[in-house]
């Protein structure tokens, strides 16, 4: 059945100083929405967490928008600097908009992929974006717990959904919660209980990496659902 969800290879301009980086559009018949999808800082876009995500939001009808940053691109491990990432993110969204065809349009992504995705937009709105999807938000670094990296989101104008670990030591969950709060109805969190940051879990919980995918797809299916008022 996966056959008939296979990614498409695409390439777009990151930077005019960058040039044009590698993207994979998985788009379902009958997709509702699109989700520019970015990677995190220690992976790329072909990673398993990337790879097993799409294909569960393509059987919820929902197509993905993989990218790489700029690094990535050229096989480095260092990311770009913020400004680069940043301009990466605005490049991706505006081709996925034009890769949907007029179906509306989410961002965001894993760890540091949403992070940019969100300090873009409060920078300056994302045409055409209705929603940030954040697969993990990176609040603070492991072992230094702060809450400094989210202070930008009091300035992204369009609803945000945290997938969070409950055991994610970049985002001490006693931390996020009083963030998300704050956001008010902007902000849902959604917590993947006993999940680290790359949403594994424990073997004594019983619950499986498959299961954990469908329960993050499945949050971002039903949130989607109802920011679209329709599907």
């Amino acid at each position: 059945m996966a056959e008939q969800f296979e990614a498409k290879p695409l390439r777009f301009e990151a930077t005019k100083s960058s040039g044009s980086v590698s993207a994979l559009l998985m788009k379902p018949d009958e997709a509702f929405c699109l989700l520019a999808f970015a990677h995190g800082a220690g992976a790329d876009m072909r990673n398993p967490f990337m790879e097993n995500m799409s294909l569960e939001l393509a059987f919820r009808r929902i197509a993905t928008l993989r990218y790489q940053f700029p690094y990535t691109e050229k096989k480095l491990r260092r990311p770009d600097p913020g400004p680069v990432l940043i301009t990466t993110v605005r490049s991706a969204i505006a081709f996925a908009e034009e890769a949907g065809k007029g179906i509306p349009l989410l961002a965001g992504g894993k760890s540091m992929g949403g992070r940019m995705t969100s300090m873009a937009a409060s920078e300056k709105a994302l045409p055409g974006v209705r929603g940030i999807v954040f697969f993990g938000f990176p609040l603070h670094p492991s072992g230094a717990p702060s809450t400094e990296r989210a202070q930008h989101l009091a300035d992204v104008p369009v609803p945000m959904l945290f997938l969070q670990g409950t055991r994610d030591a970049l985002a001490t969950f006693s931390l996020l919660q009083p963030v998300c709060g704050a956001l008010g109805e902007r902000a849902t969190l959604i917590p993947v209980g006993d999940a680290d940051h790359s949403f594994h879990v424990p073997k004594k919980t019983g619950r499986s990496p498959a299961e954990i995918m469908k329960q993050l797809a499945d949050a971002v299916e039903e949130w989607t659902i109802r920011l679209l008022g329709s599907r």
